[in-house]
């Protein structure tokens, strides 16, 4: 799909570090931190960008990891898929793709959506990660918390009419956020398109893609299963997405994996309370992957 067709990027928005071809031909962008070390794979969650990783990436790059920090297909400056397809099939194979550009193993770090693409990447074989860190995300999630993600992204199909509006509409979903006192950085959350509407950045044809949490717990518990490599698992304390009884879950389904709680953090965890999540996965790395 044209650029025209899907709006014009606002001022000021950054250019990605680099684009990398992913499954069937598709364009995926990245942000790269730090030149050397480890490398670590950023995953965003469904209807976010890569900018959600900033500090965390700049954080593993200033401890002497390479961060890379990617926009799924269909989001942010990433191509959208031209069949429509937002599979979670297709989005591990993206990443495989990734994985190959770079030539290492990885360090997997995925949430919500991207949590999801990486632990079926890594628990059925298809990426030899180094470790694995989930964040907010396991088998068995909560269907009002997933519900509540789905309505927000879902509002406004015809686009709004100033940033105000869309500062409005992200402070009634993140109540417990502080509404931001210039609107500067919603330049990255949404395209300007020809009718002169604001619309979030990713192709509305994602939100159409077929999503059922009991088709997907099975294969997820089964994944789970399979990981061998270390593993953490960062839950936001205030989640209406995964519960606690979800997480004991998981680390029931991988108990050698280490779990950290992050109490004044909803399901946007790096983006609630960014110095503990780094701090959690930092000492995790530091132990099971360190930085040379």
């Amino acid at each position: 799909m044209a650029d025209g067709e899907r709006g014009t990027r606002l001022e000021g928005t950054p250019e990605p570090h680099k684009m990398i071809t992913a499954a069937g031909g598709v364009s995926v962008a990245a942000d790269i931190y730090g030149d050397f070390g480890p490398l670590v794979i950023l995953q965003h969650g469904g209807g976010q960008t890569r900018h959600a990783w900033k500090s965390a990436g700049q954080s593993l790059a200033d401890a002497g990891y390479q961060a890379v920090s990617l926009d799924a297909r269909g989001h942010g400056d990433s191509e959208w898929a031209p069949n429509g397809d937002y599979s979670n099939d297709v989005l591990v194979d993206d990443l495989v793709a990734v994985v190959e550009h770079f030539d290492q193993a990885p360090i997997l770090v995925g949430a919500s959506m991207g949590g999801g693409t990486s632990l079926t990447a890594v628990g059925e074989g298809r990426v030899d990660a180094l470790a694995l860190v989930l964040v907010d995300t396991a088998p068995r999630l909560e269907a009002g918390g997933v519900r509540k993600i789905r309505d927000f992204m879902a509002q406004a199909p015809e686009g709004f009419s100033s940033l105000d509006e869309v500062a409005d509409a992200i402070a009634n979903y993140q109540p417990h956020r502080k509404r931001p006192r210039t609107l500067d950085g919603l330049a990255k959350n949404v395209r300007l398109w020809p009718d002169g509407r604001y619309r979030w950045h990713w192709d509305p044809e994602f939100m159409q893609r077929k999503r059922s949490l009991g088709d997907r717990i099975p294969r997820q518990e089964e994944a789970a299963r399979n990981v061998q490599c270390p593993s953490l698992l960062v839950r936001g304390g205030l989640s209406d997405v995964l519960s606690e009884e979800g997480a004991q879950a998981y680390l029931e389904l991988v108990p050698h994996s280490q779990y950290s709680n992050v109490g004044e953090a909803a399901h946007m965890v790096a983006g609630d309370r960014n110095d503990v999540f780094v701090a959690s996965v930092l000492k995790f790395l530091s132990e099971v992957a360190p930085a040379t």
